[in-house]
């Protein structure tokens, strides 16, 4: 965490190490002053009470918290929420301070996965607060645009909660552009065959989980502010601009509800084809199973067969002188005769049972 410069390069008086990543005061639409720490930001702005103040906050301490709450008013349960990152995005007011909770996401190209950062806002009479958890979203770049348009910064802190919300919308849209090609390589690793697609698949939906807990209360929170704008007054031209934040809001949302459905298919036609590949192979081990079996069963009978031969020839070829046969003028072609019936009996009988 560091101090930021001030518009002409100085830095700021207040070298100590702070989250304050910029503080500046406005008036009619103009930069004013680029206070260097919160005790000169609240000094000046009570001097210039037709002024705004903009303060931006990284990971703020307890103590800034605690700061900004007391000079101007912010209700301790927004200031705890604050504190405490992973909130959902919720839109709520106090008195006159309105609390908005939103979730920047941006997409990273090199580990293909979507990173997602959190945003508190405070929005009051003239002041406009933001606490940033994380990388997302790039809040330099609304300041500088809503510096360049002094006519917009001009309508107040209103203005600046719209130039947020739509830098957050905007960040949404390369993300969904990331989403759909790894939706699109998803299938073609599918139908490949890579075994490493289920995971790609579980990881991808569980951020698809976290992109719709991010974008779907948006919607409900942009007509909120949009049911308010009677009541408070709020500008006709800056209507219009948070009309088409909230048309492009309900487009995401969408898409993101696309998105996680695909994926619950592209599962589902994965898991099949994985069931498939598994009773190919199943059904391919027990072919060669019984493949294996029938060859075993050939051996096994023909060891058989020639098992008989074999007992009786070495039975007779032992030569005892008393042994019964041995001065039978017939027993060399018995004994032929023999070995030859059994060796046929075995064919047959083997032959029936489908073993030969």
């Amino acid at each position: 965490m560091s101090t930021g410069d001030g518009p002409d390069g100085t830095p700021p008086k207040d070298t100590r190490v702070t989250s304050i990543v910029q503080s500046a005061l406005y008036r009619d639409g103009r930069h004013t002053a680029s206070p260097g720490s919160l005790a000169e930001t609240f000094r000046r702005l009570r001097e210039a009470p037709d002024g705004m103040a903009w303060i931006g906050l990284q990971r703020p301490s307890e103590a800034e918290l605690h700061s900004l709450a007391a000079e101007f008013d912010l209700h301790e349960l927004a200031v705890e929420d604050a504190l405490e990152a992973h909130q959902r995005p919720k839109l709520e007011r106090y008195g006159d301070t309105l609390f908005v909770v939103l979730r920047a996401a941006r997409y990273l190209d090199a580990p293909e996965e979507v990173d997602f950062g959190e945003l508190h806002v405070f929005v009051g009479r003239d002041f406009v607060i933001t606490v940033r958890h994380g990388a997302a979203p790039d809040l330099s770049a609304v300041r500088r645009r809503m510096e360049e348009d002094p006519d917009l910064l001009a309508l107040g802190p209103e203005a600046v909660l719209y130039a947020i919300l739509d830098a957050v919308v905007d960040g949404y849209a390369p993300v969904v552009a990331g989403v759909q090609n790894d939706i699109d390589e998803i299938e073609t690793e599918v139908f490949r065959g890579d075994p490493e697609v289920s995971r790609r698949i579980y990881e991808l939906s569980r951020e698809m989980v976290e992109f719709q807990r991010a974008t779907r209360p948006l919607v409900g929170m942009l007509h909120a502010l949009m049911a308010g704008f009677a009541k408070y007054g709020t500008d006709e031209e800056l209507q219009r601009y948070l009309r088409d934040v909230a048309d492009h809001v309900t487009h995401i949302s969408e898409r993101v509800d696309g998105f996680r459905q695909a994926l619950t298919e592209i599962l589902t036609v994965n898991a099949t084809l994985v069931t498939q590949q598994q009773n190919a192979e199943m059904r391919a081990l027990a072919e060669a199973g019984f493949e294996q079996n029938e060859e075993i069963k050939k051996i096994s009978s023909w060891a058989a067969i020639l098992f008989a031969p074999t007992l009786v020839g070495t039975i007779y070829g032992m030569n005892f002188e008393r042994m019964p046969e041995l001065g039978w003028a017939l027993g060399y072609p018995f004994a032929i005769l023999l070995m030859a019936g059994v060796c046929v009996s075995l064919y047959f009988i083997f032959k029936r049972r489908d073993w030969l």
